[in-house]
């Protein structure tokens, strides 16, 4: 078998860690989604695009964790970065959550360079039993070494606190589920989502701002008020209004209006 090439991130813009190969593969051409087609989400917009601006400059900055309902641009707001910076040296490695016991090896290898990396990690969340969230933290705060300043975790989550929580948590008893310091569990669990230092809420949008992205997908059509009925009957089809909602009937209706 040849040997993967090693990546080239003078003119790579982004990669995918493939965990049982242990290699990244190169992403020539990202989705080519942009900050300006992200309707509804403005303030995400601007406190993320603040901090990622800070980062490339190399001002002091924070790990980013999106988080909230599903569709509402959580994702495409990190592909859009990298179409708005990769000029400026951005670089993105999206890493799944199964594979995170190989950051720090991925780290090791970017720290040094002179892009500035965000390890991008979809759908973060964990549940009882699973340990690879540790792995997150010499990354997040560092170990024994500093963190490295040229790299970033952007994270997304359904998930305020990434790891699932129960009523028992909230127990004044001092044995839980045979836990004797179970305070101590409760934190370990909150503490995870607060080494991010930006968090970022995003929630189910109104009709009045679904209306509009379909609009801004669609352009000038004749039958503007056709459009919007036959809009708002998908998301209840679909059973939720966002941004993901509208692409997927811009997608399924795009030239009937």
């Amino acid at each position: 078998m040849t040997a993967p090439q090693p990546i080239d991130w003078r003119t790579l813009p982004a990669a995918i860690w493939r965990g049982r190969n242990g290699t990244l593969r190169p992403v020539p051409k990202p989705d080519p989604v942009r900050l300006d087609d992200l309707l509804g989400i403005d303030t995400q917009k601007q406190k993320i695009i603040q901090n990622t601006e800070r980062f490339l400059a190399g001002k002091p900055c924070n790990h980013v964790l999106l988080w909230g309902s599903r569709g509402t641009g959580k994702s495409s707001i990190v592909k859009a970065l990298l179409n708005e910076y990769a000029h400026k040296g951005l670089r993105v490695i999206e890493v799944d959550k199964d594979d995170l016991h190989d950051l720090p090896e991925i780290v090791d290898d970017i720290r040094d360079r002179g892009q500035r990396f965000i390890i991008y990690c979809d759908d973060l969340s964990f549940e009882d039993g699973e340990n690879q969230y540790k792995h997150l933290k010499s990354v997040l705060e560092g170990s024994l070494e500093l963190p490295p300043e040229n790299v970033r975790i952007y994270a997304t989550s359904n998930r305020r606190h990434l790891l699932p929580e129960y009523m028992s948590d909230n127990a004044e008893s001092r044995v839980v589920n045979g836990e004797l310091h179970h305070g101590d569990a409760v934190e370990e669990k909150i503490s995870l989502a607060d080494r991010f230092g930006l968090g970022l809420s995003f929630y189910p949008i109104s009709e009045p701002q679904y209306f509009a992205i379909v609009d801004h997908l669609f352009g000038e059509v004749k039958h503007r008020q056709q459009l919007h009925i036959r809009a708002r009957r998908f998301s209840i089809e679909k059973g939720v209004r966002s941004g993901r909602t509208a692409r997927q009937f811009y997608n399924q209706f795009v030239g009937e209006f």
